[in-house]
C-alpha cells in the first residue's frame, strides 16, 4: 500500500495541509503573542513612567537633581528599565544609566513630541547614547495646565525579543507536538481511505483478467462501502453476462462447426473472423490458419470475393452458384453472401454460406437419366406390342405362320416388359426407406448353389462352362435368402450374357477376414474402365444392342448393388476389355452365438 501513488498523494496532501495549518496557526499565534508581549511591556513601561512622574515632580524647577538621579539609578536597576526625567525645554535632568550632562537635548525625540501633544508617547528606535534599539514610553508632566517636562521609561528590544523568542519557542514546541500527533493519525486515516480503493483496484484488475469470483469484504455504510457493494454486484452481473455470452458463443460455434454448409464471416476490411470446418473443407484450407487473414489470401475463387464485396457495398444478399475444381472431383456450390450488421444496424462485415450441392446435382442427373431411360425401355416393348397387335387386327388375310411369328414377338415383348416392371418394383422396394428385409441366419452356400442351379446350361453347346467352388464348412450370414439369391442370379446371368459359348464362368464362395465373398468371374468381352464407374447405375448398358438382344433390362447390377448395401456389404468389379470381368459381392459374416 505504501507504494500506492494515490496513497502517497493523499498522505502528501494531508501532511502539507497539517504542516501549513501548523505554520499559519503558529505564525499567527506567535505574532499575537509578540503583539501582546509588546503591549504588556509597553504598559509596564507606562506604569514605571507614571511612578517616576510622581517621584520627579519637585525636581522640574532645577537644572539638575543629584538626589533624583541617584534614586532613578537605584529604581532602574531594580526594575531592569532605563528611566529618564526631561524638562519642558528638552534638557535631561536625571537618568538611571547615563550622566544628564553628557546627554543631548531630548525635545525633538519622537516619543517626547507625541507626549507633548497627546500626553502619552511611545517609539521604538536606535539609541545613540546606549547604542541599542530601544522601546520608549514618555509621559508629559503638567501642573495647573502648565507643562513642566517629561518622564520616560525604556527597555532594550533585545530583552523584548528574548521574551518573544521564548514565546515563539513555546508555540513552535506546541506545533511540533501537534504535528507528531497529527502525522501518524493522518497515516492511519490515509491508509484507511486508500485500502478499500486498493482492494477495489485489485478486484477490477482481476475482472479485467477474466476472474469474476473476487469479492470485496467492505461493509461500511458510507460512500466507499456503497461503491464496494456496487462493484460486487457489477462483478456478479458481469460474470453472469460473460457466462451467458460464452454459452451462446459455444453453442454458436458448435452449430457452425457441425453445419455441413461452409460459413465464412469477415469484417469490413475483408479480414476473416470465422471459418467453420465445412468452408475449410470446400476451400481446401485450414480454418485456424485463415483467421486474421484477408479473404483474398484465403481463397482465389473470385466469385466468393466478389459476392462479399457486393454484399457489403450494396447492403443486400447476393446469391450465386459456382464450381470448385479439385484434383479429386468437381464440386457444385450454392453461395449466399449477406451483409453483417451490429445491434445498431451499422454494417460491420459480411457472412457467406457455401452449400455443396454436388450430390444433389448428381441425383438430379441420375433421376433425369432414369426417367429418360425408363421411358425409353418401357416405350420400346409397348410400341412393339401395339404395332404387332394393330398389324394382326388390320391384316385379315395374314397367314398362320406369320400370325404365329407376330404372336411370338408379342409374347417376347410382354415378357421383357414384365421383367422390367418386376426389376423396377424390386429396385423400388430396396430403395424404400420403409423397406424391411426378412433377415435370418442363412448358410450362403445353400443360397448360392440353389439360386444358380436353374441357370446352369445343360450342354456345352448351350453356353459357357460354369464352375462352382464352395468350401465344405458353412458360411453363415445374417440376411434375406431371397434377396441374396437374386443378387447371385443377376451376377451369373450377367456373366453368361457377355461370355461366348466356348468361354468359362467361375462362381466362387469363400470367407476371409470375417467377411463372406461371392465371386463371379468370366472370360467374356470385358468392361472398359470408363464403363466400370457406371455399370451399377439403372439402365446403363455397356453394349446396348447386345443387352436388348439378350433380353436384359439394364437393372440387374443396380439391384445387386442395393442388395449389397441393404446387407451392409459391397459389390465391386475388376475387368479389362477382352479379358473378361470379375464381380465380388462382399458381406459381413454372422457373429458366432455366445
Amino acid at each position: 500500500m505504501l507504494r500506492s501513488r494515490f496513497f502517497l498523494k493523499v498522505y502528501a496532501v494531508y501532511v502539507g495541509l497539517i504542516l501549513l495549518a501548523i505554520a499559519v496557526v503558529g505564525a499567527l499565534v506567535a505574532q499575537k503573542v509578540e503583539q501582546r508581549a509588546q503591549e504588556s511591556i509597553q504598559q509596564y513601561l507606562a506604569d514605571q513612567a507614571a511612578l517616576v512622574r510622581e517621584l520627579s515632580s519637585p525636581a522640574f524647577g532645577r537644572s539638575s537633581s543629584p538626589s533624583l538621579h541617584d534614586r532613578l539609578r537605584a529604581l532602574g536597576g531594580s526594575i531592569g528599565a532605563r528611566l529618564t526625567v526631561i524638562r519642558a525645554d528638552g534638557v535631561v535632568i536625571a537618568d538611571s544609566q547615563e550622566s544628564p550632562s553628557a546627554m543631548d537635548n531630548h525635545a525633538r525625540r519622537p516619543e517626547v513630541l507625541v507626549a507633548l501633544s497627546e500626553g502619552y508617547g511611545t517609539a521604538t528606535r536606535f539609541s545613540e547614547t546606549v547604542g541599542a534599539t530601544m522601546m520608549y514610553v514618555a509621559l508629559s508632566v503638567r501642573e495647573g495646565g502648565q507643562l513642566l517636562g517629561y518622564v520616560r521609561a525604556s527597555l532594550p528590544l533585545a530583552a523584548i525579543e528574548k521574551q518573544t523568542d521564548s514565546l515563539r519557542a513555546i508555540v513552535g514546541l506546541g506545533g511540533g507536538v501537534a504535528a507528531l500527533v497529527a502525522l501518524p493519525l493522518g497515516l492511519f486515516l490515509a491508509r484507511r481511505l486508500v485500502r478499500p480503493l486498493t482492494l477495489m483496484t485489485a478486484v477490477a484488475e482481476s475482472m479485467v483478467q477474466g476472474n469474476y469470483d473476487e469479492r470485496l469484504d467492505i461493509t461500511g455504510k458510507d460512500e466507499v462501502g456503497q461503491l464496494a457493494h456496487t462493484l460486487n454486484r457489477m462483478a456478479e452481473s458481469a460474470r453472469d453476462r460473460v457466462e451467458a455470452i460464452s454459452t451462446d458463443r459455444n453453442k454458436l460455434l458448435t452449430i457452425l462447426g457441425s453445419m455441413v454448409e461452409g460459413v465464412i464471416a469477415v469484417d469490413r476490411d475483408g479480414i476473416v473472423l470465422h471459418m467453420n470446418a465445412g468452408a475449410a473443407r470446400l476451400l481446401a484450407a485450414e480454418a485456424e490458419e485463415c483467421l486474421g487473414k484477408g479473404i483474398r489470401e484465403v481463397t482465389r475463387v473470385h466469385d466468393i470475393r466478389d459476392a462479399i464485396d457486393k454484399a457489403m457495398r450494396e447492403g443486400t444478399e447476393v446469391q450465386g452458384e459456382l464450381r470448385l475444381a479439385t484434383l479429386q472431383s468437381h464440386r457444385v456450390v450454392e453461395m449466399r453472401a449477406s451483409p453483417l450488421r451490429n445491434g445498431e444496424g451499422t454494417l460491420v462485415g459480411a457472412v457467406v454460406v457455401l452449400d455443396d450441392v454436388s450430390a444433389l446435382r448428381r441425383l438430379e442427373t441420375v433421376r433425369r437419366d432414369f426417367v429418360m431411360n425408363m421411358s425409353h425401355e418401357l416405350k420400346t416393348p409397348i410400341t412393339a406390342i401395339r404395332m404387332l397387335a394393330e398389324t394382326l387386327i388390320g391384316d385379315k388375310k395374314m397367314g398362320s405362320k406369320t400370325r404365329k411369328r407376330f404372336l411370338s414377338k408379342i409374347r417376347d415383348q410382354s415378357t421383357r416388359l414384365s421383367s422390367i416392371v418386376t426389376d423396377l418394383l424390386a429396385l423400388a422396394r430396396l430403395e424404400s426407406e420403409n423397406a424391411v428385409l426378412d433377415t435370418e441366419l442363412v448358410d450362403l452356400r445353400d443360397v448360392v448353389l440353389t439360386s444358380i442351379r436353374p441357370l446352369l446350361p445343360d450342354t456345352a453347346e448351350e453356353g459357357p462352362t460354369v464352375t462352382t467352388v464352395a468350401p465344405d464348412a458353412p458360411i453363415s450370414v445374417l440376411g434375406d435368402d431371397e434377396a441374396l439369391g437374386q443378387a447371385t442370379r443377376n451376377l451369373l446371368e450377367n456373366a453368361l450374357k457377355y461370355t461366348p459359348n466356348d468361354g468359362r464362368v467361375w462362381v466362387r464362395l469363400r470367407s476371409e477376414e470375417g467377411r463372406a465373398v461371392v465371386e463371379v468371374e468370366d472370360t467374356g468381352i470385358g468392361i472398359a474402365p470408363r464403363d466400370q464407374l457406371r455399370i451399377f447405375e439403372r439402365f446403363y448398358r455397356v453394349d446396348k444392342a447386345r443387352s436388348r438382344e439378350l433380353g436384359g433390362t439394364g437393372l440387374g447390377l443396380s439391384i445387386v448393388k442395393h442388395i449389397a448395401l441393404a446387407h451392409e456389404g459391397t459389390v465391386t468389379v475388376e475387368s479389362r476389355v477382352g479379358d473378361g470381368a470379375t464381380f465380388r459381392l462382399v458381406l459381413p459374416l454372422a457373429s458366432s452365438p455366445a
